[in-house]
């Protein structure tokens, strides 16, 4: 039997997997063509309950399912051929892996027998992402292996999903089959006959999460002191504006970060790596005894000198799984649970309530300044990023890498507080943001944003393909200084190392590629020219693309003199 059915065996345990996927929660299964893993392939084909994306480009594909989980809030799979192809997923999967989001590999493999003997296409696939994802190495389909056997593995492995899991699944040929007895089929699910008539996953495990949360008296103790709450990388889904009530209810002044979804709140402290830079503001921080910090992977350095140097009498951090997110390696007590249960304590108003007020008095007067700096000044990046992540048509908004997520951070107006903001901040790569911005975009309803810098989009032109698969606005705002620019912000030892090593200027721009792929385009170097396209891109039903030309120094020329403009500044 195992002879004359291995083709219609390996596709009985694709469609098992794919099924039970879907029970447990996958909504979204992404692919890439190959013949490996035909029997998954197949399976998809044949079933109605995943929405099924394509891509010639394993290394797109994975951060396509990247923005996929994140939009969407649940895990999705990935199906890949063997070889290389699992390979060029390891950058979406470390990404997945820093920032806990659960990805699904489904990768096609050659049998034991054909791995280390020259075999084409067969690599050694088993922990080929070493600590990034959890291994399951499945055998290859069996009839003598029981059906509830491989359900109990995944319910196990899936359920409580948080951060990538690679599924490595050997098919022996032939990998196309035929027609299979019904007979024989039965008789193999027979074992798992409630499980087929049924929605519901084989194994139920109870969903888990940590609620270590703080007694009365630690909070009564901990609240009585000049204390700061800072906003770090937090998900849309965690509801994080209940800090705004939070810091109202304590009285203390919240700190937020460029990921926090409260950057462009005006009730927050949103210009903290500007209020860090002025000398009021400075002195007046430095006054702080306790810190209370929701998420961590801050953007900001100053930011993160700022928690690394200031003698805090208690320092607290709350997280919703275990782990380390703090490189300054401080003493502190964590509580691991969900920012709504935290919140959701009864906080009394500190002894020391409203002491930080005049810091709200600084940033006013800071983002006055910037607006007479920055929107009326010259045109160029920062006012772009500006300009553009202040639209309330965007409903939400992926930043790149590098130099766009740092003005943003920097000088975003605080004009658009139900804009959901995503990255890609874990290993912070500049390669696949186009893709994962593209998978936000089929998540999310509404206009999506893409801010990216030049060579992070050359990183990523494959990508374009799935750009122009999008039917609902998306604006891809490309920021081309030919070259990588954030490095006029460092401390290179010469200019001709930096322009040389660094910089690595190019000369080219995206007209031609958004050409290929059938994009509307739109190059714009002054603010007319911007408005009209920004117009344009918005009443179009897909992706669109506007590349803003400005020279290589704009934005770290303008960065010096609005530093120079902060340092002295004088609040009354």
């Amino acid at each position: 039997m195992q002879i004359q059915h291995t083709a219609e065996l390996n596709l009985l345990w694709g469609s098992m997997i794919l099924d039970e996927l879907a029970r447990l929660g996958v909504k979204h299964v992404c692919m890439a063509p190959g013949s490996r893993s035909t029997p998954l392939t197949l399976a998809a084909a044949n079933q109605d309950k995943l929405s099924q994306h394509l891509h010639f480009d394993e290394r797109g594909l994975g951060f396509l399912a990247l923005g996929l989980a994140k939009a969407s809030q649940a895990p999705v799979a990935i199906i890949t051929t063997s070889g290389t192809a699992v390979a060029n997923l390891y950058p979406a999967i470390v990404e997945a892996w820093l920032t806990k989001v659960p990805l699904i590999v489904l990768s096609g493999d050659r049998p034991p027998e054909l791995l280390d003997c020259g075999a084409n296409q067969a690599i050694v696939q088993a922990g080929i992402f070493a600590n990034y994802a959890r291994m399951i190495s499945l055998p290859t389909p069996d009839w003598h292996i029981a059906p509830q056997a491989l359900l109990t593995q995944l319910d196990e492995a899936v359920s409580n999903l948080h951060a990538p899991l690679h599924i490595n699944c050997m098919y022996r040929e032939p990998l196309y089959p035929s027609a299979l007895n019904t007979d024989v089929v039965s008789d193999y699910l027979a074992p798992v006959s409630h499980w087929r008539q049924s929605q519901q996953t084989y194994c139920s495990h109870q969903t888990w999460q940590a609620n270590a949360l703080p007694t009365p008296q630690q909070i009564e103790n901990f609240s009585h002191a000049k204390g700061v709450i800072v906003a770090g990388t937090l998900a849309p889904e965690q509801d994080p504006k209940q800090l705004l009530q939070l810091a109202k209810n304590i009285g203390w002044p919240l700190v937020v970060d460029a990921q926090s979804q409260l950057r462009q709140d005006d009730t927050s402290l949103y210009h903290i790596d500007s209020l860090l830079q002025q000398p009021q503001a400075i002195a007046l921080l430095a006054q702080a005894e306790h810190v209370l910090v929701f998420g961590g992977r801050l953007l900001s350095k100053r930011l993160i000198q700022y928690l690394a140097q200031q003698p805090w009498h208690a320092y607290w951090q709350v997280l919703p799984q275990q782990e380390r997110l703090d490189p300054s390696h401080k003493p502190k007590q964590l509580f691991h649970c969900s920012l709504t249960s935290l919140c959701q304590l009864a906080w009394p108003q500190s002894a020391q309530a409203h002491w930080a007020n005049d810091l709200y008095t600084i940033q006013t007067t800071l983002e006055f300044g910037f607006a007479e700096h920055i929107d009326e000044g010259e045109f160029g990046e920062v006012q772009v990023v500006r300009e553009f992540s202040a639209d309330t048509r965007l409903k939400q908004l992926f930043i790149g890498n590098s130099l766009p997520v740092r003005l943003f951070d920097m000088y975003a107006r605080p004009t658009n507080p139900e804009l959901n903001v995503y990255t890609n901040r874990g290993a912070s790569g500049i390669d696949g943001l186009l893709a994962t911005a593209c998978g936000i975009a089929k998540g999310c309803a509404g206009v999506t944003g893409l801010l990216i810098g030049d060579l992070s989009q050359l990183h990523d032109l494959n990508s374009f393909a799935l750009a122009k698969s999008i039917d609902t606005p998306m604006v891809l705002v490309i920021l081309n200084n030919d070259g990588g620019n954030i490095f006029n912000l460092l401390p290179v030892p010469s200019e001709a190392l930096r322009s040389q090593y660094y910089r690595l200027s190019h000369g080219l721009t995206f007209a031609g590629v958004s050409e290929m792929f059938s994009l509307p385009y739109s190059q714009v170097t002054n603010q007319a020219q911007y408005q009209q396209a920004i117009e344009n891109a918005f009443n179009h039903q897909g992706a669109s693309v506007i590349e803003v030309m400005v020279s290589p120094e704009q934005a770290s020329n303008q960065i010096a003199a609005i530093n120079q403009y902060i340092k002295l500044s004088q609040c009354h």
